[in-house]
């Protein structure tokens, strides 16, 4: 009995080994998410998510004409504290288009394709623009699920294009990131798992109220317009963005998109870019979808998208079309904002972009976004019109 035992525990093993062997890609993924924000590793991280998890070239055939450079900024009181306390990787600041600063931090470089997290949304924003102004999409008022047949029965089902943009669509979605069961940490377990996005999406089912009534932060939503897109084109969102956003505007090295294990993009947030990549975005949205002269995206997309339209509560943040509107924001002041440390900064009436990447991990805490947004302010107030 005692041999037939110690067969079964080797059998045991050697299954086991196997399994492991057989699923190695995929525990490395898992691995990856639960340290991804690890204080010894998110630096290095955030520039390298292409050895992390699947992902998709952005196809861009046209090598970006170099930004202008200006005068030296002057730097605003307490700027190096600024830079540690929020812990930037990578900055860029434009004026009226030029650079007037740039660093790099904590052993980044300026050829680093840093993650976006949700900056990305604001990206995909500008696409959801292009494909409604060229017919793919006939209205924003049309359900999601006229476009993502595989949307129908689930919670998505009967809302419009515009209160998923608005993140106003009432369906229910946890998004603390600290917590591990929360509905944000389990979509990343999914995306590690090589599971898929769409039917992650497909699988909601509870709602917090009617579209429309209420604002809730809710990323899904933003994979939901992926699919919308998707659905109206014909084509992935690599190759759209490529062709309608990228390529006009021009990319450094190799844009990518992380991807979940049917190689669909992680548009809520999967985007790695340059810092200045994003300063040229930024640049876009700051002329009204002009750049280099050349119309990109509908100015009236841009002036709508970038207006506090969505239900959000008296006095806090404005939220567009997946863009940022400070409470008190004045005209043509808005951002693309992700978590740990990620904006894209416009004001319009000075002329500022700000693009920054970072590995803030007080990111969350009270006053951070001030700071943050204080800093952008105190910048472009310097180089306010007389």
């Amino acid at each position: 009995m005692r041999r037939w035992a110690l067969r079964l525990v080797g059998a045991a093993l050697l299954i086991a080994v196997a399994v492991a062997i057989w699923q190695r890609d995929a525990i490395a993924r898992l691995h990856a998410v639960t340290t991804l924000f690890d204080e010894g590793r998110i630096v290095q991280n955030f520039s390298h998510m292409d050895r992390l998890f699947d992902t998709a070239p952005i196809p861009v055939t046209r090598t970006p004409k170099p930004l202008e450079e200006g005068p030296a900024m002057p730097l605003p009181a307490g700027w190096q504290e600024w830079l540690d306390r929020r812990a930037v990787t990578g900055i860029v600041v434009l004026h009226d288009g030029a650079v007037v600063s740039e660093g790099y931090r904590m052993g980044t470089t300026r050829e680093d394709q840093r993650v976006s997290w949700s900056v990305a949304k604001s990206y995909l924003s500008m696409l959801v623009g292009v494909m409604l102004n060229q017919g793919a999409i006939a209205s924003l008022d049309d359900p999601v699920d006229k476009y993502a047949p595989a949307l129908r029965g689930s919670a998505y089902e009967g809302v419009s294009i515009r209160h998923v943009l608005q993140m106003s669509s009432g369906v229910a979605f946890d998004e603390d990131y600290f917590d591990f069961f929360s509905d944000i940490n389990r979509m990343g377990r999914v995306l590690a798992l090589g599971g898929s996005m769409d039917r992650f999406a497909a699988a909601r089912e509870d709602r917090t109220g009617p579209a429309g009534d209420d604002w809730q932060y809710v990323s899904i939503d933003t994979h939901v317009l992926s699919m919308v897109l998707r659905g109206a084109t014909g084509e992935d969102i690599p190759t759209l963005m490529g062709r309608y956003i990228l390529d006009p505007l021009g990319a450094w090295g190799a844009p990518h998109y992380v991807t979940d294990g049917h190689g669909v993009a992680f548009v809520l947030g999967g985007l790695n870019l340059t810092t200045r990549d994003y300063a040229r975005m930024g640049e876009l949205a700051r002329l009204n979808g002009r750049f280099d002269g050349r119309r990109i995206v509908p100015a009236d997309w841009m002036t709508e998208s970038t207006r506090a339209s969505a239900p959000t509560d008296p006095g806090a943040m404005g939220y567009g079309y997946q863009w940022w509107i400070p409470a008190d924001a004045r005209a043509g002041e808005f951002l693309a904002r992700g978590v740990y440390g990620q904006f894209v900064y416009v004001d319009q009436q000075s002329g500022v972009v700000v693009a920054v990447n970072g590995a803030d991990r007080q990111f969350r805490a009270p006053g951070a976004l001030d700071d943050a947004i204080g800093m952008f302010r105190t910048i472009a107030r310097t180089y306010d019109r007389e």
